[in-house]
């Protein structure tokens, strides 16, 4: 399974000061109301970033939470960036597209979240068995992507997002599909 821009895409535009869409109050209110109250359950951030969302989810949900991602100068800024009070999440260099599964400090998550980071995945229906494969029985896949033709200009970004045909893989053999939008971006909630 190779994603569009791996780790060595990655890492130059993260230890170059590059930062992406940060969470806003919005999108907060999103995840809580479709995630709810983490009582010490198991969470995974699938490309994590600066750590922003998996921050959210151990301190102010109160999920156990490892964030992940393929870089390791996003990893760094965001294990730097932790400041909240007690114990922050657990920080891992890890591409969950390629490297074991077992290396994970948990078997099952009841919550995986995924933030602009599905877009960039080759083998979309490859990445979703992966997730299914930790996701905790009455867990959520929280998935949050762009799509396609949403942007209002014309610019080359207008097809950034993903096409009406991966939005059907990502929501094909969930129980249960709940989406809110956000300007370009969609939010999917989803259950096995």
């Amino acid at each position: 399974m190779t994603t569009t821009a791996p780790a060595s895409y990655w890492e130059p535009l993260w230890a170059g000061g590059r930062r992406y869409r940060q969470l806003d109050g919005h999108e907060k209110r999103l995840m809580d109301k479709h995630l709810g109250p983490g009582r010490e359950r198991p969470a995974l951030d699938v490309g994590c970033g600066d750590g922003a969302l998996a921050r959210r989810l151990h301190h102010e949900l109160g999920y156990r939470t490892t964030g992940i991602d393929c870089s390791p100068s996003a990893v760094a800024l965001a294990t730097a960036q932790d400041a909240g009070p007690g114990p922050g999440p657990v920080w891992r260099c890890a591409d969950v597209t390629t490297d074991a599964l077992e290396a994970l400090p948990e078997p099952a998550y009841a919550v995986i979240t995924c933030r602009l980071v599905y877009r960039w995945l080759d083998d979309k229906a490859a990445f979703l068995t992966r997730v299914r494969q930790l996701l905790a029985p009455g867990g959520t896949f929280w998935v949050v992507t762009e799509i396609a033709g949403r942007r209002k200009d014309t610019t080359p970004l207008q097809g950034l997002g993903i096409s009406p045909a991966e939005a059907e893989t990502l929501t094909s053999g969930w129980s249960s599909v709940r989406t809110a939008d956000l300007d370009v971006l969609r939010c999917y909630a989803l259950r096995p």
